[in-house]
């Protein structure tokens, strides 16, 4: 059902199923698809794909890039299932120097006022609460939580299923399965409770344990790593944060060093 009062491009392509509430405004290069839900006062102005069975609450605002570098080049924003963006939060699409692309994966909890920049890239089953700004070019992982009033500066990575505290400044990247709070943000040992209730093998949660001691033993990570000499190969949870680590080594990393 589509509201009267909506103003729908007749370029826009709306699947079938889709409800469009009171005073919402879709540009000409919006796709979206089946069984989706936008509630009313939305705007959605930008080239978007935005996919199945999303419910997208009032005062939500996607559109151009909040970057001077941009010049109203083609860019894409594409999002995927089953997310729930709340109220006023705002999400733009890439710009040509970052890739062009803003990707957005399943199954996310964008809550009230949160804002997506352009380029960035957020997982699947991510959670990010009230009040909390992504950078450009951000990258989050999977099952990602987010607490409220934090900031993720721009190019800063969090790996799959860590969490950070509420206010937290996040300005170093995050290893898979950790926790980080702070001012600005410090490494505050494992996520073992998500990793449980997650059902992981207690042998890898306690092997990863063992494995996160070496790593920060001291503040020279990689010649830690080097310590750690193969005797986690077969982890895949160790394997997964050394990979982290030594994917991006110009990238500071959160450690529990002030």
């Amino acid at each position: 059902m589509i509201h009267k009062t909506a103003i729908i491009d007749p370029k826009a392509k709306i699947s079938s199923n889709v409800e469009i509430g009171p005073y919402c405004v879709i540009g000409p290069d919006v796709e979206i698809g089946e069984n989706t839900i936008i509630q009313s006062h939305v705007n959605i102005y930008c080239n978007a794909v935005i996919g199945k069975k999303n419910k997208i609450y009032p005062f939500v605002s996607i559109n151009e890039p909040q970057d001077l570098k941009y010049s109203g080049e083609r860019t894409n924003l594409i999002i995927g299932d089953n997310n729930k963006i709340r109220e006023y939060v705002t999400i733009n699409p890439g710009t040509e120097g970052g890739g062009g692309k803003t990707v957005i994966g399943n199954n996310c909890l964008l809550m009230i006022s949160s804002h997506i920049a352009h380029d960035c890239k957020v997982g699947n089953n991510v959670i990010i609460a009230n009040n909390v700004p992504l950078g450009g070019h951000v990258i989050i992982e999977d099952n990602v939580i987010i607490g409220g009033n934090s900031a993720v500066q721009q190019f800063t990575r969090i790996g799959k299923m860590a969490m950070i505290g509420g206010m937290t400044g996040v300005l170093n990247d995050v290893i898979p399965y950790g926790l980080s709070t702070g001012n600005r943000n410090l490494l505050n040992g494992l996520n073992l409770i998500g990793l449980r209730r997650a059902k992981f093998d207690n042998k890898d949660i306690l092997g990863l344990s063992e494995a996160y001691k070496v790593i920060f033993a001291t503040k020279n990570i990689n010649e830690n790593i080097i310590k750690l000499n193969g005797s986690f190969e077969e982890n895949p949870l160790v394997k997964n944060v050394i990979d982290f680590i030594t994917k991006d080594k110009k990238r500071s990393i959160c450690t529990p060093f002030s």
